[in-house]
C-alpha cells in the first residue's frame, strides 16, 4: 500500500493535472460543490413551490421531488446523458452530465430540507411579518428564510458530504472523479486490487470524516447559538438574576 500510494498518490488526489485534465479527489470535491452550490437556490424555489397553496405551483415540484427521489441515481446519470445533448442541440462532456444530474438529484433533497425547515418555525413568525405591513414574497425573504436556513445548515452540510460519496456514480460515464482514478491505477497494476480499493475506501473515510465533525462541531455551534436566542427572548438582553 505505501508503494501505491509513493507512486500513485498524487494521481488519486489530482488526476493528471498539470500535465491533463483535473481528477481525482480534487474533482471529486469540486462536482460536490458544484453540485450543492448550483442547487441550493433550486431548492429554496422548489421548497417554496411545495408549500404554496396554489396548486399551479405545488403539483409539479411535488412531482418532481417524488419523481427524482423515486429513481435510481444511476438511471438520472443515463437520462442527463441522452437528454441534455437533445435540449441544447449539441454534445455534452461527461463531466457536465454528471454536474446537472448532481444539481436537480441534490435541489430535490435539499428541498424536503428547505421545506422542513420553514415548516419547523412557529406560524406567529409569518403572522407577525405580515402584520408589519410585509407581503407574503418579503415575509419569507427578510424573516422566515433566514432564521429557517441558519437551521438547517447542519442538514445542508451533511447532505454535501453525502455528495462527495455519490460522485462515485460518475465512473460509469468516465467522469475522472476519484473512484475512476482508482479504477484506471487498478487496472494498470493488475495484481492489486484489494489495496488500491481499500486505499480508495480509506481515502472517502478520511474525507467524511473530517467533514463530519466540522458539521457536528457547527451544529454545536448552531444548538448554542439557539439556546442562548431562547434565553433572551425569554428574559431580556438584561441578566435574569439582576432583573430578579
Amino acid at each position: 500500500m505505501i508503494d501505491i500510494l509513493a507512486t500513485y498518490g498524487p494521481l488519486l488526489l489530482f488526476g493528471p493535472y498539470p500535465n491533463g485534465p483535473l481528477g481525482g479527489l480534487a474533482l471529486t470535491l469540486v462536482l460536490s460543490v458544484l453540485g450543492v452550490g448550483l442547487a441550493f437556490p433550486l431548492s429554496i424555489v422548489l421548497a417554496l413551490f411545495r408549500i404554496s397553496p396554489y396548486a399551479i405551483l405545488n403539483w409539479p415540484a411535488t412531482m418532481l421531488v417524488y419523481l427524482v427521489r423515486g429513481v435510481p441515481l444511476m438511471l438520472l446519470v443515463f437520462w442527463s446523458y441522452f437528454l441534455v445533448p437533445v435540449f441544447i442541440g449539441r454534445p455534452v462532456s461527461a463531466f457536465t452530465t454528471l454536474v446537472v444530474t448532481l444539481v436537480v438529484y441534490q435541489a430535490t433533497y435539499m428541498s424536503e430540507i428547505v421545506r422542513a425547515g420553514i415548516e419547523a418555525l412557529p406560524k406567529g413568525q409569518l403572522e407577525a411579518a405580515r402584520s408589519l405591513g410585509l407581503n407574503y414574497r418579503q415575509a419569507m425573504r427578510t424573516v422566515i428564510l433566514p432564521q429557517s436556513l441558519f437551521n438547517m445548515l447542519p442538514a445542508l452540510l451533511s447532505q454535501f458530504i453525502s455528495t462527495i460519496k455519490e460522485t462515485s456514480i460518475g465512473y460509469v460515464i468516465s467522469v475522472q472523479e476519484l473512484t475512476f482514478t482508482a479504477s484506471q491505477i487498478n487496472a494498470s497494476l493488475l495484481t492489486s486490487p484489494f489495496q488500491v480499493y481499500l486505499i480508495l475506501s480509506l481515502i472517502y473515510f478520511v474525507v467524511c470524516y473530517v467533514l463530519t465533525q466540522a458539521a457536528q462541531r457547527f451544529e454545536r455551534g448552531v444548538m448554542r447559538r439557539r439556546t442562548t436566542l431562547s434565553s433572551k427572548a425569554a428574559y431580556g438582553t438584561h441578566d435574569p438574576v439582576q432583573q430578579g
